[in-house]
């Protein structure tokens, strides 16, 4: 088999190259820079937890050391603390600063507010050329990808049975691949090469970005003041922490403003420093930039054998969102698609699925910052004199920047074309079906005890048996008791190889629920008991539907939207533009 062709050696690409070869796909990763990252502390990234944990999982080390998570989240505005949330430890970790005895001159803050519940996950905050420069000693060591510096696209060709590449750089070359994959950002050749339109919103945002080493009256915590009360201090600015005391400030700059010289960036940061320790402490300026954000989303993300992630596909980031984020889930959604394409059959259903999950969950983020953005930047108005305005406002703030609500939180595939039709077996657990099961600890059948996430991205379903009182039983007894012997059989015959691990238990759900769970960690569906007949016809449906578990025709044939299904492996192919495609320079990794 060809392997898949990457385009764009960014975060996103080299992510979606390494889950692939973690599912024995190879893959030929086309980078049009040198191969090497330029250092900007200025230029930073915030990951979620869950896109945190897959890139660790993949193998990008020294995260933790290169980056910092927030030990907690302040909001301020004018002289007044609004809301402060710890994160990371302790079950009761969000509190408004109206509930805190030692906070004073909360204003209008001082509503009811976050408490009860778990306290949030801390966000890895990590300069993006740390990210990518782990990501990329992860690909050096993975034998299934190749990656190839100073290679340009020129030239896409689709045929039946696959695509062909040209590259210019530093030798020409023609490339054959079983499917391609464009990551390779804003302006993506693979994107205007498909001639797909890229509509949306131009300078949404604008920042001033400044990195520095000081010392700041909050250390771990990340802040975000608006309207801060000291002259020319702008609308807002947030801080946010580095690990060895650096520090990325940004103010939000007017739309439409001029240009931010040098002198005025330092007056800026002088004057912020000051009014935030009462006077400016000794600093040491590292890095300067202004950041302008857009809001785009691609018309398609696929056509035929070719498909767009990460910014190629979209571009987002206003109000705290995250751009890069998002570009990961897309690598980690359409990763195990194409891994069940290439090792069964191309399916259309399940390669579909991808265009039609994330850009419906990056859609539905886009127009929650387009709807929130005249609330939050419009500015005066009665909005401010409204009772619990402050508090609303800063709550649609403090979602995006700590991932959560409509436009920070994971998404879910409700409405996926891979959610399986309803049945009465199914039944009600703390996750609903489409959205990222829990975190539990599990047991797989030769007695290995792990976070359920580290079962995930292998290609393959989970099967996750809700059994208490399995972690003191001897698993000779537990694995023959009970109906555990028929919930191995009724495993087995799913129509793809499944993985079976138990757990003690799982928020919301009773003793003997089994829960089905796709390869990226999206719950399929929660069974009462063990229903083998409504098990099989889940899991069909989470894999396309089709024989085999890939979908698509038996024959190969277009659909009526003009996407070609993947026809037999290893069956002949008929000439087409890989007759250019010499020997000594084939895609193909053996």
């Amino acid at each position: 088999m060809d392997p898949v062709i990457v385009v764009g050696a960014g975060p996103v690409g080299l992510t979606l190259s390494l889950a692939l070869a973690a599912q024995d796909v190879p893959c030929v990763l086309l980078d049009e820079g040198p191969g090497t990252e330029e250092v900007r502390l200025a230029r930073t990234v915030v990951l979620r937890e869950d896109t945190a944990d897959l890139v660790e999982r993949l193998g990008a080390a020294g995260l933790e050391k290169d980056g910092l998570r927030w030990s907690g989240w302040r909001s301020m505005r004018r002289k007044q603390l609004v809301r402060e949330v710890p994160l990371g430890a302790g079950p009761d970790a969000s509190h408004d600063a109206g509930d805190a005895g030692d906070v004073r001159d909360f204003g209008d803050a001082g509503a009811a507010g976050d408490q009860g519940g778990p306290s949030l996950p801390a966000p890895l905050h990590i300069p993006q050329h740390a990210l990518a420069s782990a990501l990329r000693a992860a690909v050096a060591a993975a034998p299934l990808v190749e990656l190839v510096p100073l290679s340009r696209i020129d030239t896409l060709e689709q045929d039946r049975d696959g695509v062909t590449v040209h590259t210019k750089g530093s030798g020409t070359t023609w490339w054959r691949g079983s499917y391609l994959v464009g990551c390779d950002g804003a302006r993506s050749t693979v994107r205007k090469l498909l001639d797909i339109r890229f509509p949306g919103r131009t300078a949404v945002e604008r920042h001033a970005v400044a990195a520095l080493r000081a010392e700041l009256p909050w250390p771990g915590e990340a802040v975000l003041h608006r309207q801060p009360p000291w002259r020319g201090a702008g609308a807002e600015v947030g801080a946010r922490p580095l690990p060895d005391g650096v520090w990325r400030l940004d103010w939000l700059l007017p739309p439409r403003g001029e240009l931010v010289t040098p002198d005025a960036l330092i007056t800026r940061l002088r004057d912020t420093l000051a009014g935030w320790c009462g006077e400016t402490p000794p600093y040491e300026l590292l890095d300067t930039g202004v950041h302008t954000l857009h809001h785009r989303l691609a018309r398609r993300w696929r056509v035929q054998r070719a498909f767009l992630a990460g910014d190629a596909a979209h571009l987002l980031g206003a109000l705290g969102t995250q751009g890069l984020d998002e570009g990961i889930r897309d690598a980690e959604n359409l990763a195990w698609k194409l891994a069940h394409a290439w090792h069964h059959r191309g399916g259309d259903p399940l390669l579909d699925s991808y265009q039609a999950e994330r850009r419906a969950a990056v859609a539905a983020r886009l127009r929650a910052a387009d709807q929130s953005l005249p609330i939050l930047r419009g500015g005066g108005g009665l909005r401010t004199l409204v009772p619990g305005a402050v508090r609303g406002h800063d709550t649609l703030l403090a979602d995006g920047h700590l991932g959560r609500g409509a436009l920070g939180a994971p998404p879910s595939y409700s409405h996926s074309p891979l959610a399986p039709p309803h049945a009465e077996a199914h039944t009600t657990v703390g996750t609903p079906p489409g959205a990222p099961v829990a975190d539990v600890r599990v047991t797989a059948p030769d007695g290995t005890a792990v976070r359920l996430r580290e079962r995930l991205g292998q290609g393959h379903p989970l099967v996750i048996l809700v059994a208490p009182g399995t972690g003191v039983w001897d698993r000779r007894h537990w694995l023959t008791a009970g109906i555990m012997p028929r919930l191995v059989e009724a495993v087995e015959a799913l129509p793809s190889a499944a993985e079976l691990l138990v757990t003690e238990s799982y928020p919301g759900a009773s003793a003997h629920t089994v829960l089905l769970v796709r390869p990226d960690g999206h719950l399929v569906a929660a069974f009462a008991g063990v229903r083998p007949a409504e098990l099989f016809t889940a899991a069909r449906a989470a894999l396309g539907g089709a024989p085999g578990a890939g979908g698509g025709d038996e024959d190969g044939e277009s659909d009526e939207n003009g996407e070609s299904g993947g026809g037999e492996r290893g069956a002949a192919r008929a000439p087409g533009p890989r007759e250019r495609v010499h020997a000594d320079r084939t895609a193909r990794i053996n």
